[in-house]
């Protein structure tokens, strides 16, 4: 059973302050931007610009590309006119120019997309693509594991949270009997620490968010 706290369907929950004060620290970086604007959601959705208030906007141009065709045809739903979605590989945005976008934005999905080589291919891309980005990513050393949602799990032997996916429903991870299954989902996610962040965007500013007095999240972006 998913926290409470961790719950971000959940307005009045922490996790959702905390998504709530990091939107206000991206608008307050679009607002000092000359419009028109075009900006690209790598792995995102249109919820995010529908709560940014963004949608529907003359000025401004969104973007959301994301690998999964599924996710895609139900983001197709959408008519918002200033909003297009785009299939493709984060790692390998060959179809777009340099600095074809204003703002590059990502929340939450640089820890998804593989090894640190693979990361590296994606942050190389986000700056390659925007004049500036806007990136987030859980903290590895945050005690909680943000998506298992459970103590430590990001330091347990890959054998014993192989072991607990395929027992046990965690957080957002819902149980996977097959073995090669949850191995996979365990690996899928790779959480990162500051300097592994900060080498992946060299000339990225680095912002944390803090929950309990503890680094929660990791923000860098180019401003």
């Amino acid at each position: 059973m998913l926290p409470s706290f961790a719950d971000n369907t959940n307005p009045n929950s922490l996790a959702s302050r905390l998504r709530e004060k990091r939107n206000e620290q991206f608008s307050s970086l679009l607002d000092n931007l000359p419009r028109p604007l075009k900006i690209l959601d790598v792995g995102g959705s249109r919820m995010v610009w529908e709560r940014l208030r963004l949608v529907d906007q003359p000025d401004v141009h969104i973007s959301i590309l994301n690998c999964d065709e599924v996710l895609y045809r139900e983001q197709e739903e959408c008519r918002y006119k200033n909003v297009r979605n785009v299939v493709g590989d984060a790692r390998d945005m060959g179809h777009f120019h340099d600095c074809q976008f204003d703002m590059v934005y990502s929340n939450s999905v640089i820890e998804h997309v593989g090894s640190i080589d693979q990361m590296a291919r994606m942050a190389s891309e986000i700056r390659r693509v925007g004049r500036r980005y806007f990136v987030q990513t859980p903290y590895r050393y945050f005690p909680i594991e943000p998506h298992f949602v459970f103590p430590m799990f990001q330091f347990l032997p890959l054998s014993i949270r192989t072991l607990m996916v395929r027992n046990f429903s965690l957080g957002w991870v819902a149980k996977q009997p097959d073995r090669k299954r949850a191995a996979d989902e365990v690996r899928s996610i790779n959480l990162l620490s500051r300097r592994e962040l900060q080498s992946l965007f060299p000339d990225g500013r680095m912002m944390e968010e803090r929950l309990w007095g503890l680094t929660k999240s990791l923000i860098i972006h180019r401003p």
